[in-house]
């Protein structure tokens, strides 16, 4: 045992070593090997040894000279390598399947959404026709020169991310689907083996990486669809609860009594602020494409009824606003966050709905706070989940390089 313990450990050692050097260069590029020394509190020499490291695995590479400081030469820059390594993300939503590939700068390298209606469908049908869209993603990422490590999938519902199965996504319709194990064996592999999270936590990740989160300190983040969830961010990290179902903002109850859900209870907020019961209550009861799915999509359409002022959808709407708004004033007394982010459909709806909410949500609150957290819009609407679902996949690899070597 003793003989073994040696190389082991100093293995071990060198894996987080890999990690530490990587996130710093992230971190702060374009950096010197000088600087990262500094940061990390290794030597030069450990340090251009890992760097060469995490060169042959195509995860960094030099640039020209920059300086640091006001005296000494210059030194060479090390950056991440933004044409090598890429993740990518996929949605499965229930009525649009998403695929996107970013590459290790951050860089939206391929990005493509398919309109389609996925309730009563089997897992093993939709995950199939993901399938199909991951290989036109693969396929553009390879064009363009690059390796993509793995794959993340955002799924609607409730998660056991432990097991790997969708115990239930009342709006498809599955209950205990295999989800890790057909989307292993149904997607094309890759480095890193499939995984799966739920979209609104990886929305809620797709604002902190890539769109406004950074400067709103911890927020929650509503991910409105036809179904509605909030993912939580505190101290930069999502939230998921003792057993990875926190979030579930859209099965509040609104209105004891009232419509009754997919989930089988009645009177929850998706009946109301939900994307389906918004365009019922605007008399848009023929349309059910996906919000994401162009000019010709129902959300286009109610737009237009906002804009030219249609009472009807302007009711439907401050109605959905004041709904999720009154929900939000529990979630503030319950969670304290510095920000509200509306996203998904709340994203384009926001000139209409904005008000409602902070209405609802001020006279909700109370006098207990003092004042009620801004709410803020995204600029990334129904695209934040597969955003975060391929930033996820990155994430991993700057935290663990060795999950490539």
């Amino acid at each position: 045992m003793s003989n073994n313990a040696g190389p082991v450990r100093h293995a071990r050692m060198r894996e987080r070593n890999l990690g530490v050097v990587l996130a710093e260069v992230v971190r702060h590029q374009p950096v010197t090997r000088a600087r990262l020394a500094d940061l990390t509190g290794f030597t030069k020499t450990t340090v251009s040894n890992l760097l060469a490291v995490l060169a042959d695995a195509g995860l960094v590479r030099d640039g020209g000279l920059v300086h640091e400081g006001e005296r000494g030469r210059p030194g060479v820059a090390v950056s991440v390598d933004g044409d090598g390594t890429a993740g990518l993300g996929l949605e499965i939503n229930v009525d649009y399947l998403a695929a996107c590939v970013i590459d290790l700068g951050r860089r939206v390298r391929h990005r493509h959404l398919v309109a389609a209606d996925n309730r009563g469908r089997s897992a093993e049908a939709v995950i199939e026709a993901l399938a199909r869209l991951a290989e036109q993603a693969l396929a553009s990422a390879t064009e363009q020169g690059l390796i993509v490590a793995g794959a993340v999938v955002a799924l609607p519902g409730l998660l056991d991310r432990e097991r790997g199965l969708l115990r239930r996504a009342p709006n498809l319709g599955w209950t205990d689907a295999p989800a890790g194990d057909l989307l292993r064996a149904g997607l094309p592999p890759l480095r890193l083996p499939a995984d799966q999270d739920n979209e609104a936590n990886l929305a809620a990740l797709g604002e902190l990486w890539f769109g406004a989160g950074r400067q709103l300190g911890d927020f929650v983040h509503v991910s409105g669809e036809i179904g509605i969830g909030a993912g939580i961010v505190v101290d930069g990290q999502v939230f998921r609860g003792a057993h990875g179902y926190a979030g579930e903002l859209g099965h509040f109850v609104v209105e004891p009594g009232g419509a009754l859900c997919a989930c089988g209870g009645r009177g929850c907020l998706e009946q109301t602020a939900g994307q389906e019961a918004i365009l019922r209550a605007a008399g848009l009861t023929e349309l059910t494409a996906t919000s994401a799915a162009g000019t010709d999509g129902s959300l286009s359409a109610l737009i237009t009824l906002l804009e030219a002022g249609d009472a009807r959808a302007l009711a439907a709407v401050t109605r959905a606003g004041e709904a999720l708004g009154s929900t939000l004033a529990s979630v503030v007394n319950l969670l304290d966050p510095d920000t509200v982010v509306l996203g998904g459909i709340f994203s384009p709806l926001a000139p209409w709905a904005r008000p409602a909410v902070e209405r609802a949500l001020a006279e909700g609150s109370g006098t207990l706070r003092g004042s009620v957290p801004p709410v803020v819009v995204s600029g990334l609407a129904g695209g934040a989940a597969v955003l975060g679902a391929a930033g996820l996949v990155l994430d991993r690899i700057v935290a663990d390089p060795a999950l490539l070597l």
